[in-house]
Formats: C-alpha cells, sequence, structure tokens
C-alpha cells in the first residue's frame, strides 16, 4: 500500500516512517481495496505530555476513513489510530458484503 508520510514543523526520524509503513501494511489484512494513505504527524506546542498528533486518511473505493489520535509518542498515536482504523475497516466490509 502506498503511505504518504507527512511531518509537519519537524523531520521525521527514519525509524517512525518505516514503524508507519510496517503498521499501515497490515490495513489490507482487514480491507483489500485500500487505495492509499496519508499520514500526518505533528507536534502540538504545549506543556501536556500528550503533544503528539497523529492523523491517518485512508482512500478506499468511493470512500476515505479519517482517523485522528493524540498520545505521548508517535508510535503509541500510530498504534492507536491504526487499532481504530482496523475496526471501521472491518465493518465496512462487512457492510458491502450484507448489500452485496
Amino acid at each position: 500500500m502506498k503511505v504518504n508520510t507527512q511531518s509537519v514543523n519537524f523531520s521525521a526520524d527514519v525509524k517512525l516512517i518505516d514503524f508507519i509503513q510496517k503498521r499501515m501494511d497490515k490495513m489490507e489484512l482487514f480491507y483489500d481495496k485500500v487505495i492509499e494513505s496519508d499520514v500526518y504527524l505533528k507536534v502540538e506546542n504545549t506543556s501536556a505530555k500528550e503533544n503528539k498528533i497523529v492523523e491517518i486518511m485512508v482512500f478506499i473505493p468511493r470512500d476515505k476513513i479519517m482517523v485522528k489520535k493524540q498520545c505521548k509518542s508517535f508510535e503509541e498515536a500510530v498504534d492507536s489510530a491504526c487499532s481504530s482504523l482496523e475496526r471501521q475497516l472491518v465493518k465496512k466490509k462487512e457492510k458491502m458484503r450484507a448489500n452485496a
């Protein structure tokens, strides 16, 4: 799957980008018609520890799914967002089967 990763106002580490790519590749196990996905990494300027924001937009035929998570680390936020996306993709797949 093609994953476009963009880090806003900082440069993302290669390890982080590889981690995101691997985690996003697992999405195809849940829904095989994923076209591509956009991942936005942001750091919020607050004193709170949970200042890492990850937004993931997954494009599927005739639709898109968006998830936004805020955590202490990017890895934690990506994991959380991907878990949420997996549930949504499974729901979408079941709905398509019911309508077919």
